[in-house]
């Protein structure tokens, strides 16, 4: 797609805009054999804005297949909005409303194009703002649906009760086991399949445990309350028994795990978990494991890369049943290749059946690097088929079962333009997701392709906060060698200096 601006607005931020509309595309340059061959379909956008009186007003055009649509829209400025915020929403409104005119679709969340589409609703509540008042905004200046604009600020609402008045002096960890029996074809995540790599896992372990020593002796002279630990992948599971007591058995050498407020072993795929595997994670302290069907159909499993049946997923859930593990989450994905509204309607009645803690359902989401775009490159939907439908019966039905909707987040490509939402039983809301997505504390992360988040929380959640990442080597083999002349405690300790956290 070829963008034009004469507009101080983010280039990015437009390009997140048309990608709603025209999922997939590249904005990158073309060669010029490509882009002669391309330029009669290729789309192009022209986007102009300028400050008047009162606020902004934006022109935006599209030209596509010799169709074109132009729009203009005013984004007034009012107490307390920002110029740039100003300037968003006036480019915003221009171009959905071109864009939508051109390919005849209202995208649900309007301009609202952020990884947490419940921040602006937090940023509002936070200034006093009434929930009704909230989701008229949200509607009226960000052209959000109506629906989707009530689920946000009940988001905002709930995790507001959950976060409380968070302590500067709070962080969480979480661990890195970037490996999986197979690759889904729809993976977008760093993990690790075959058998030269998984040969690699005990060397992996010994390494691991020395960054995981290392990150709680850094938070004790920070002095720092670890709240919630979460081991992530990958599939933690993929260990055997033993490897599984190891790590576990390590982590509570350095901590009362007693003492956390949540405990996350991510047992993910069923063909890897044992009951045994489940009665070890009870017996170290571990209180929350996802066990993660994503479909209860056999032919949607097979055709997207899950080597296991809905059998195993069954067979699995009761073991963590059996093993007493405080919360149960399950993962399901709305809107897979070969799904339909009515295998997913019934993947949500028999999951609701059973009863778990937590249910989290996913939209899905196409990544460039994933093996399904080799396979089929017409996976990109901008309406997302039965995807809607899908998820809107999610959020009925659990709401109906007595769940709640307790954090959300979005991603690029994502069929349909919808969200990702966890679903909760009282009290057992799953903390770490809150803590990460919402940037509330510090994340100190082990293991390859992990993410160590300095979060400097001396300022309140709608002020811009201070945040430092620091990268661990994406490749486990590369992990295993990294250089470690410039640490990572030394880092941390600078942060915390510098921002007076000490």
């Amino acid at each position: 797609m070829k963008i034009t601006l004469e507009s101080p607005i983010n280039q990015y931020y437009v390009q997140t805009l048309a990608m709603i509309f025209f999922p997939g595309e590249h904005f990158g340059k073309k060669g010029k054999d490509t882009e002669a061959e391309t330029a009669e379909n290729e789309p192009s956008l022209f986007v102009r804005s300028e400050a008047i009186e009162n606020g902004v007003k934006a022109f935006a055009a599209v030209e596509w297949k010799g169709k074109r649509c132009e729009a203009e829209y005013t984004a007034e400025k009012t107490e307390g909005r920002s110029e740039e915020r100003t300037l968003k929403l006036a480019v915003g409104g221009a171009v959905l409303a071109a864009m939508g005119d051109l390919i005849g679709y209202r995208p649900a969340w309007g301009m609202m194009i952020g990884v947490r589409p419940s921040k602006v609703a937090t940023e509002m509540l936070e200034a006093g703002i009434s929930k009704t008042r909230t989701k008229k905004i949200l509607t009226t200046d960000y052209l959000v649906i109506p629906k989707k604009a009530a689920l946000a600020t009940d988001i905002a609402v709930t995790e507001k009760r959950i976060v409380g008045e968070p302590s500067p002096k709070d962080c969480s960890m979480y661990i890195s086991i970037p490996f999986c029996p197979s690759r889904c074809t729809y993976c977008s995540f760093v993990s690790y399949t075959s058998k030269r790599l998984l040969d690699l896992i005990p060397q992996y372990l010994v390494r691991l445990k020395e960054d995981i020593r290392e990150n709680f002796a850094l938070a004790d002279r920070l002095g720092l309350r670890i709240r919630t630990v979460y081991i992530g992948g990958g599939t933690p599971t993929i260990l055997d028994e033993e490897q599984i007591r190891d790590l576990l058995s390590h982590i509570a050498s350095l901590t009362d795990v007693s003492a956390l407020d949540e405990y996350t072993m991510e047992a993910g795929r069923p063909d890897t978990i044992t009951e045994e595997k489940l009665r070890i994670a009870k017996e170290y302290g571990v209180t929350r494991v996802s066990v993660n069907p994503q479909s209860l159909c056999d032919e949607v499993l097979c055709g997207i890369g899950r080597n296991h049946s809905v059998e195993e997923f069954f067979r699995a859930f009761e073991d963590a049943r059996r093993a007493k593990i405080h919360t149960v989450n399950v993962d399901l994905i709305a809107g897979l290749p070969g799904d339909n509204f009515r295998r997913f309607s019934s993947t949500v009645d028999h999951i609701l059946q059973l009863r778990p803690e937590n249910i989290t359902v996913h939209t899905f989401c196409v990544k460039k690097s994933a093996e399904i775009l080799r396979l089929n490159a017409d996976v990109y939907s901008v309406r997302g088929g039965d995807a809607g439908k899908c998820v809107d019966y999610s959020q009925i039905k659990a709401h109906q079962a007595g769940y709640v909707p307790y954090y959300m987040y979005r991603q690029k490509n994502t069929v349909g333009n919808y969200e990702n939402v966890g679903f909760s039983l009282p009290e057992h809301e799953g903390l770490y997701n809150i803590y990460m997505m919402e940037e509330i504390h510090t994340i100190l992360a082990s293991g390859a392709g992990a993410v160590t988040k300095l979060v400097d929380r001396t300022v309140s959640r709608t002020e811009a906060r201070n945040i430092e990442r620091l990268f661990h080597q994406k490749y486990p083999y590369e992990y295993l060698s990294e250089d470690r002349s410039v640490s990572f405690a030394e880092t941390a300790e600078r942060f915390y200096r510098e921002h007076g956290l000490l």
